[in-house]
């Protein structure tokens, strides 16, 4: 059977790679096909071919026992292993693993029949042998790496969940204590902008704390509630809060006036947070002895909400890279890297966008860009 596999073997290599084109989840580069069955095919010829001279031992080392009893990879178990991983990159599942092995043995027996080549049962003993060995390792390396990726990602999602209630609640904390400062400096009384403000970041916190006991009890889908509400009353909330961020970095602040018939249909505390999150960032980057400015007008159907700092601009290519969940703008290191990501998917979730526009040597413009509503 040696011989037959060396004379025949660029045929089965081809016989094999038209098996797989056929199959339409596979996806397989050159290199793939170049490393992955004609390697084996080379293993199970020497194997044979060992077999054949009187030196079974050496087709043990290339191939493996028989039922895989070895602790350690064979020569085909070590390229077979790698096999099974390269198949988890192409979003195999393991039975398409052992039909790319299928189709090598399909291909051998099927040229032997036309070609009337005979094989002995001991030369087939050996073929079934390595087929079972390279199947069971690239199978278990496949599990044990498609295992280790879903409890990666389930990680990741985990933190970032994590992530985002920590930001949130620490957002609505300094509020809180922001607003709580102001009121004792300035010794006023809670019924005012400042009192509001305390008490929309108590309520936020509560929020906070409730949702995250709900999505643990029932899932997210209860919690993505939308209503309908006036642009401008949302952006003098913005703007109760932001000031005093803003006053507490020493920072100019100007809001623009909105037109009273305008609305949104969103969840109101995610796009507040949001924007709430814009600011934080302006008032941290912006240069001193500049502005950050705050406005919402209409576009055709869509509202846009813009704030926009003077941190100088940015550097080529980090636009995009500000989103990335844990990723952080310049040398301030006191966040950590999670409000533009959340702010973005907050955004999304109720059919906006959140983009940024950067002006080389001045700053950046964040846009919210969301659906209008008209008032009655």
């Amino acid at each position: 059977m040696h011989n037959f596999l060396a004379n025949n073997r660029a045929e089965l290599i081809e016989r094999c790679a038209a098996k797989v084109a056929q199959r339409p989840t596979r996806n397989a580069s050159a290199t793939q096909l170049a490393t992955g069955i004609p390697l084996f095919l080379n293993q199970l010829t020497r194997t044979l071919e060992a077999e054949q001279q009187g030196t079974p031992e050496d087709g043990v080392k290339i191939s493996g026992p028989s039922g895989g009893a070895c602790s350690i990879l064979s020569e085909m178990g070590v390229s077979a292993a790698a096999h099974g991983k390269a198949l988890l990159d192409l979003d195999y599942t393991i039975d398409q693993v052992v039909h790319d092995y299928g189709d090598l043995c399909q291909a051998i027996t099927d040229l032997a029949f036309a070609r009337d080549a005979p094989f002995s049962v001991g030369e087939f003993r050996t073929l079934n042998r390595c087929l079972d060995n390279a199947i069971a390792d690239a199978v278990t390396e496949f599990s044990a790496q498609r295992d280790t990726a879903i409890t990666l990602r389930q990680t990741t999602e985990v933190n970032q969940r994590l992530g985002f209630l920590m930001h949130e609640l620490r957002n609505s904390l300094s509020a809180a204590s922001l607003a709580g400062e102001a009121l004792r400096v300035g010794n006023l009384t809670s019924s005012g902008a400042t009192g509001a403000v305390l008490k929309r970041s108590h309520d936020a916190m509560s929020r906070l704390i409730d949702r995250s006991l709900l999505e643990v009890k029932a899932g997210s889908d209860e919690l993505n509630a939308r209503q309908i509400f006036s642009l401008a009353e949302f952006v003098r909330e913005a703007q109760d809060a932001g000031q005093l961020v803003a006053d507490a970095h020493g920072c100019a602040f100007e809001v623009a006036s909105v037109d009273p018939a305008l609305a949104l249909e969103a969840n109101r505390e995610l796009i507040l947070a949001a924007v709430a999150n814009l600011l934080d960032n302006a008032f941290k980057f912006t240069q001193a002895q500049t502005t950050v400015t705050l406005t919402a007008c209409a576009h055709e159907d869509r509202v846009q909400i813009e704030v926009a700092d003077h941190c100088g601009g940015l550097r080529p290519g980090d636009a995009e890279r500000l989103f990335i969940p844990f990723s952080q703008r310049g040398g301030n290191r006191t966040g950590i890297g999670l409000g533009l990501s959340i702010a973005r998917q907050s955004v999304q979730d109720d059919e906006g966008t959140l983009g940024v526009c950067n002006v080389p040597g001045k700053g950046c413009v964040f846009t919210i860009d969301l659906p209008l509503r008209l008032l009655g």
